[in-house]
């Protein structure tokens, strides 16, 4: 059970939130789900937070294949199963490869990867590890790949993902019923 109500579902939505969740919906392909219900109890962070999220996770330089294997190794190191739950599917739709969301799910080492998803994976690693560094090899691999944008463009979108991550973990959201697992660590 969430520690605030989740008000992804308008008629839940009490109606002094109703204009907050309408603008949360446009910024969202017309959905509020995740973290959003909960974010609605701050209307003007729901709403600034789903408009980075618009960019980060739609118009970036970054291809849906980068983005869906950043978010999934964001999703691993915060450990946030309602991320990872959602990204599983979206990632093999963005054309993820099984073999990289297992190598991802288990922190495994990253030579089977083909040199882009290891480039990013790494990165996600690093900066969202114990340190919240990224050593120059890696950086200049994340930049070689991306290019500057792109690796701007990368690490905003670690940036918006720990804002779900720490609201699904904080507020306690749980996935859906048959959802994907994230494997324990």
């Amino acid at each position: 059970m969430t520690r605030l109500p989740n008000l992804v579902k308008r008629d839940d939505v009490p109606e002094e939130l109703l204009e907050a969740y309408d603008r949360v919906a446009a910024a969202r392909q017309g959905t509020v789900s995740g973290p959003y219900g909960i974010l609605l109890h701050s209307p003007e962070l729901a709403h600034r937070v789903a408009v980075l999220g618009e960019y980060t996770r739609w118009n970036s330089v970054l291809t849906a294949r980068q983005t869906e294997t950043a978010i999934l190794a964001a999703a691993r190191e915060m450990n946030a199963a309602v991320m990872w739950a959602s990204h599983v599917k979206l990632g093999r739709d963005a054309g993820v490869p099984d073999a990289t969301i297992e190598v991802i799910a288990a922190t495994a080492e990253l030579d089977a990867l083909e040199p882009e998803e290891a480039a990013i994976v790494q990165y996600v690693r690093e900066l969202l590890g114990p340190t919240h560094r990224v050593a120059d090899v890696t950086f200049e691999a994340a930049q070689s790949l991306l290019g500057d944008q792109g690796v701007v463009d990368l690490t905003g979108l670690l940036g918006y993902y720990a804002i779900v991550g720490y609201t699904l973990n904080a507020f306690e959201v749980a996935p859906p019923a048959g959802a994907p697992s994230l494997p324990p660590r």
